[in-house]
């Protein structure tokens, strides 16, 4: 496996509900270390770690919403899979799907995209590619 040049490691509150959670999108284990509470996901491209809080990382107390102010972009193949498998059980969504056209120069570069927050707060942003066009 490559590992990416960057990888989030997320501080998490239960380690069994926060896999969970992951897993229900898309994500798998490269692996784990159970005793620690502790897993390398991926899904395509994408890699985290989630690891249980244990005082070791820790900046500052930490209250739920966790990661105030981030959110992570992740772009996938199929956003519809993975917006409606939250749906079907009924995860909350905290911005509906929506196409969206940012500009980068002259070329606006379009996104069919949604948001959720996972089990501890943390903000995903899960992003298709549809193209471009000029401004």
């Amino acid at each position: 496996m490559k590992y990416n040049k960057m990888i989030p490691e997320l501080g998490v509150s239960d380690f069994k509900r926060t896999l969970e959670f992951y897993n229900l999108i898309g994500f798998k284990i490269e692996y784990a270390r159970e005793e620690k509470e502790f897993a390398f996901l991926s899904m395509d491209e994408v890699q985290l770690m989630i690891e249980v809080l244990n005082g070791n990382w820790e900046t500052g107390k930490p209250e739920y919403p966790y990661g105030r102010g981030i959110n992570f972009q992740i772009e996938v193949e199929n956003v519809n899979e993975i917006y409606n498998k939250l749906k079907q059980f009924n995860y909350p969504i905290k911005f509906d799907m929506q196409e969206n056209w940012y500009r980068s120069g002259n070329v606006l570069l379009g996104c069919k995209e949604f948001l959720v927050m996972d089990p501890d707060g943390y903000l995903l942003r899960f992003s298709q590619d549809i193209g471009e066009k000029e401004v």
